[in-house]
C-alpha cells in the first residue's frame, strides 16, 4: 500500500514520542534514496547541501528553489522529509507564514524556522519580532490541518552569541508560540544540552552532531529526541570529489578514484 503524506506525518509526530533517532541530511533525490536505503526513520533536508548542488552558497537559494527541492524529495521517498526552511525566506511574520503555507504543500512532515537575519551586524531578530515569526509559522500550518511539525530554531551560538541564558528565553517563547520541537545549532557541552532540554522539556530537542561530537546513545541519555547533521554528510561528498578533482588537475594522477563507492552497488540501490 502507497505511503500517503498523512502517513509520513503521522509517523514523524509518532517518532518524536520518546527516545532518540537520528535524521540524517539528504542534498538530492539520490541521497534521499540512499538514506531511506540504509533504514533511516526519518530524513531533513539541508539549505547549504542542496545550496551547493544548484552552484550556488548557503542562504542564497530562492523560496521556489526550495520547494521545488522539497516537492522532489518527497516524492522520491517514503520517509517522512523534514524541511530546513531556513527564515521562511521573509522577514515580516506574514509573509514568514504565507510561504510556510507555501511549503508545507510540497509534502514534507516538518518545517523549521530559524530567529537569523543575515545580517552579522544585528544577527538576530528582535525577541518580539522572532516570536511573531514563529506564530505566524505555525498558525500558517494549521490553516489546513495539515499536521506539519514546527521546529523553533535559535541561532545564537552559530553568531558567535554564546549566551545560553538568551538561547533557553528564545526557545521557550518559540515553544509557547507554537513549535512542536527547539533546536539551538551550535551548542556543544554536556551541561549546555541538558540545560536546553530540561528548559523546553516536554518538547522534544533536535541537536546538531558535528558541533557536540556525542555519539546516538550519548545524547539520547541527555534527553534528545533526535540528531540531524546538517551539512555534514554534502561537505563529506565535496570531500571525495575535490580530492580526487584536485588530484586531476594538479598532479595528472587518479589515484583518489579508487575511492569511490561501486558504481555496480549503486545501480542495485536505485533499481
Amino acid at each position: 500500500m502507497p505511503v500517503t503524506m498523512a502517513d509520513k506525518r503521522a509517523t514523524f509526530r509518532k517518532l518524536h514520542e520518546g527516545g532518540c533517532f537520528i535524521i540524517p541530511n539528504p542534498f538530492d533525490v539520490g541521497s534521499a534514496k540512499a538514506l531511506q536505503h540504509l533504514g533511516f526513520k526519518a530524513l531533513a533536508s539541508t539549505s547549504a547541501g542542496f545550496a551547493w548542488t544548484i552552484g550556488k552558497a548557503d542562504n542564497r537559494v530562492t523560496l521556489d528553489d526550495v520547494c521545488t527541492h522539497l516537492a522532489a524529495m518527497c516524492a522520491a521517498v517514503d520517509l517522512p522529509v523534514n524541511a530546513d526552511f531556513e527564515g521562511g525566506f521573509a522577514h515580516e511574520p506574514a509573509q514568514v507564514g504565507a510561504n510556510v503555507a507555501r511549503g508545507v504543500k510540497t509534502g514534507v512532515a516538518g518545517l523549521s524556522i530559524e530567529d537569523s537575519t543575515g545580517d552579522a551586524a544585528k544577527p538576530l531578530y528582535e525577541r518580539a519580532v522572532a516570536i511573531e515569526r514563529i506564530g505566524a509559522a505555525r498558525a500558517a500550518i494549521d490553516a489546513d490541518n495539515s499536521g506539519v511539525l514546527l521546529t523553533g530554531r535559535c541561532e545564537a551560538f552559530l553568531w558567535g552569541l554564546m549566551d545560553l541564558d538568551l538561547v533557553i528565553d528564545r526557545l521557550k517563547a518559540y515553544s509557547e508560540a507554537g513549535a512542536d520541537c527547539l533546536y539551538a545549532p551550535g551548542i556543544k557541552t554536556r551541561e549546555q544540552i541538558s540545560a536546553v532540554v530540561k528548559a523546553v522539556h516536554p518538547k522534544p530537542v533536535n541537536l546538531l552532531i558535528g558541533a557536540s561530537g556525542l555519539s546516538l546513545g550519548e545524547a539520547g541519555d541527555l534527553g534528545v529526541r533526535r540528531i540531524s547533521v546538517g551539512g555534514s554528510l554534502a561537505r563529506a561528498a565535496w570531500g571525495g570529489f575535490m580530492r580526487a578533482a584536485s588530484e586531476m588537475a594538479g598532479k595528472g594522477t587518479f589515484t583518489e578514484l579508487a575511492n569511490g563507492y561501486s558504481g555496480g552497488e549503486l545501480n542495485k540501490m536505485f533499481r
